[in-house]
Formats: C-alpha cells, structure tokens, sequence
C-alpha cells in the first residue's frame, strides 16, 4: 500500500513521521495535523521529501480559549479545593479562610496573541479584565482597540503588571523553557500562571519552587512535561496548582471541525491548490 499513500491526517501526534516513514511513502504529498502545534514534526526533514504539512488553527481557537479562561476562573476562585471541602465529611472551614481572588477588574496579561491569544482577549473583555499582551509582531490598532488590549513590546513590563498571565505559544527552540526562574520572580506574588500552549515552554522546576516559595499565588495547567507527569512528581502534590489533562480542545464540535479542516487541506494538497492552513519549516 506505501505507493498509494498521498496523505497523512495526524490525530495526537500519531503516525509518528520519522526518516524512515517518509522514505518508505514515495508518492506522500501532505501531512495535516489535527491540532495547532506542530513542535511533534521535524518540519525541515518532512519539507525536504517535498512533503506539505498544514495544522488547524481555525477548528480549535475557540475551545482553547474555552479552556484557558476555564483554569483562570477555577484558579482564581479556588473551585477545585471548594469542590473537595463540600464534599468531604468532618471538615470545617471558616469563609474568611477560603477567599479567592477577582477577576472582573484585573489585569491579565497574554503571551502569544495569535488567533488563541486573541479569543481570550475577547472573553477577558466581557470581565472588564485589563489586557496587556506580549507577541513577536503588534497587532493591528483596530484590532487592539476591539479588545481593549494593551501591547507590551518587552515581555518584562508584561509579567511586572499582570495579575494573571496566559501562555499561548506554539513551543519552538525559542519558546522552550520562556517562563523560567527570572520570569517567575517578575511577577507578582499574588500572580497567577496559566499554560494552554505546550508543557515544556515553562521551566517546571522553577514553577514548583516559585510555588512552594510564595513567588507567585497559583498556577493552572492544561499541559505538563511529560504527559502525563509521573505519580510522584511534586506538582501534583501542591494545592495551589490546578493541572488538566490536554482538554483545550476536546469537545466533540473542534473535534469534528478539526477533521473539516485537515480534509480541507489535504484535498487542496491533492488537487495542486494552495493549502488553507499550510505550515512552512521556519
């Protein structure tokens, strides 16, 4: 069959595409991936066999922003320990003991204001959130406007003011490790982080030492390295941690929108067009 074969649908990171799959598809044309990230792909070894790859930005913007203004709630307002106390038997616990923080009114700072990054600027909006975002190139003045957000050309200025800040970057050799012990120590201590993108473009050491120190108040995790993260590693064993398991965009509507767009790509692919959602090796 490898003769016949002119495309690849990636569903999480699987087939894995090595030297050795794509030597052995002849007549492979494109690769679409299920999904945004493309950091599971080596792009310059699939370009070199001529292969086009594309991804589907459009199918999960919304449901990864679901998610993210999810954790920043459910951090915010400590829903996972309010859920374990109403639920446990013997417990006491005063109110004055168990407050939150507010979120309507609070400045929350996006790193990586792609089509992701912009939906949350959209959903933060409606909280009367303060946005500050951080990104290789400034969006447009219109665009800013819409959401009233605030560019910050160096990501320092960005991590000083932000009561919350919202990761969402794709990880690149550049953005591996970005949050590490110095951006941890910019930030406020009664800051919270939020990851939506990839698990490795925080330092997770310094993320647990920030957090059992008092660096910052809280983290909220939709992605860890690895995944899952073994039983016995210490973020799991802190209460001021909220961690999920990849959901950003597991609903059965992205699902179905993924596989849309990825069918939309490879079928231009096939036919000689220009592809939707291509991905170009940097």
């Amino acid at each position: 069959m490898s003769k016949k074969v002119q495309a690849i649908y990636l569903w999480w990171h699987k087939p894995v595409i090595d030297k050795e799959l794509l030597q052995s598809l002849p007549n492979l044309k494109v690769i679409a991936n299920s999904g945004v990230g493309m950091d599971h792909l080596d792009l310059k070894l699939v370009a070199s066999f001529g292969v086009k790859m594309a991804n589907a930005p459009c199918a999960v913007s919304s449901s990864r922003a679901d998610t993210g203004m999810a954790l920043l709630l459910a951090s915010a307002r400590r829903l996972v320990e309010g859920y374990h106390i109403a639920i446990s038997s013997g417990i006491e616990y005063r109110e004055a003991n168990f407050l939150g923080v507010e979120v309507t009114g609070a400045t929350l700072g996006i790193i990586g204001m792609g089509s992701i990054g912009y939906e949350i600027a959209l959903r933060a909006k409606a909280f009367e959130m303060n946005i500050l975002y951080h990104n290789r190139t400034q969006r447009k003045e219109h665009e800013e406007q819409a959401v009233c957000a605030t560019y910050c050309k160096k990501i320092d200025n960005l991590l000083q003011q932000a009561d919350f800040v919202m990761v969402v970057v794709s990880l690149t050799p550049q953005t591996h490790k970005l949050i590490g012990k110095r951006e941890l120590e910019l930030m406020k201590p009664t800051a919270t982080l939020i990851n939506i993108s990839r698990g490795a473009v925080v330092d997770q050491e310094a993320l647990v030492t920030a957090l059992q120190t008092g660096v910052i108040r809280a983290a909220a995790l939709d992605v860890t390295y690895l995944e899952p993260l073994p039983r016995d590693h210490k973020l799991l064993k802190l209460k001021n941690v909220i961690i999920t398991p990849h959901l950003g965009i597991k609903t059965d509507k992205a699902t179905y929108m993924i596989t849309e767009e990825a069918v939309e790509n490879i079928l231009a692919a096939l036919n000689g067009l220009p592809i939707p959602s291509e991905v170009l090796p940097s």
